[in-house]
């Protein structure tokens, strides 16, 4: 009885621990995940293909048009194809002085027979961007294609519990530049201080070590001098 028990227990841990260590369902990111505002800067979108079956033939993702940008440049990915549309921007924006009244709005990328994302695969779609708008975040709502007519929508918004939705839509995160300026300056500064206090305290070590030995050695001098009289007495 006991060994079935235990035998049941260790059932349930077991299946607990796998619950809990395995992975979330992966999702299409955008990487690196952050940048500063009103730079250039280049993103990967990353497509993993999470069916056991089917193919990934079509990767769709929107810009935000209420934080338009002015130049996207797409990299060439082998064996796909991509085409960009624009949509008219409801207030124009200016950009290196010049009025913006257009910008483009999604990207999309069409695989070639042969070149699809295949199952335990991902691919890459890296695009250029910028200047980039003053803004907290960009989120790039996506759609992935399968060749079995399934559409996945990486759409949802981040939360504001910081808990992650079901269906996430790549989140590009936006820094003032002054603070990412600041941040480096901090910390060598940090590194600076402590580095001075590890000085400080090799050095203090240093000079406890050397009188310590100056003590040890003139109370051996002491004792021998007492010696050397003792045997003189005697003498």
């Amino acid at each position: 009885m006991n060994l079935r028990r235990t035998a049941a227990v260790s059932t349930v841990v077991a299946a607990f621990v796998l619950a809990v260590a395995s992975p979330a369902a992966a999702h299409v990111t955008v990487n690196p995940s952050t940048a500063t505002q009103g730079g250039y800067t280049k993103v990967s979108f990353r497509v993993p293909n999470e069916s056991d079956t089917a193919l990934t033939t079509k990767l769709e993702v929107s810009l935000p048009t209420d934080a338009p940008i002015g130049s996207v440049s797409l990299k060439p990915v082998p064996g796909w194809t991509a085409t960009t549309e624009k949509s008219k921007l409801a207030t124009p924006v200016e950009v290196h002085g010049a009025p913006l009244t257009e910008a483009v709005s999604k990207i999309t990328w069409t695989a070639a027979k042969g070149s699809e994302i295949k199952p335990g695969t991902f691919q890459e779609f890296d695009v250029s961007l910028g200047p980039l708008p003053k803004t907290d975040q960009m989120v790039f709502k996506a759609l992935q294609t399968y060749s079995d007519g399934n559409i996945v929508r990486w759409i949802d918004e981040p939360a504001s519990d910081g808990t992650e939705p079901e269906s996430p839509a790549p989140v590009l995160k936006l820094t003032a530049a002054g603070a990412a300026e600041a941040a480096p300056s901090a910390a060598a500064t940090t590194e600076a201080v402590a580095a001075d206090d590890a000085d400080d305290s090799d050095s203090g070590n240093g000079t406890a070590w050397g009188i310590a030995g100056l003590v040890a050695g003139l109370a051996g001098l002491v004792l021998g001098l007492l010696a050397y009289r003792k045997a003189a007495t005697k003498a």
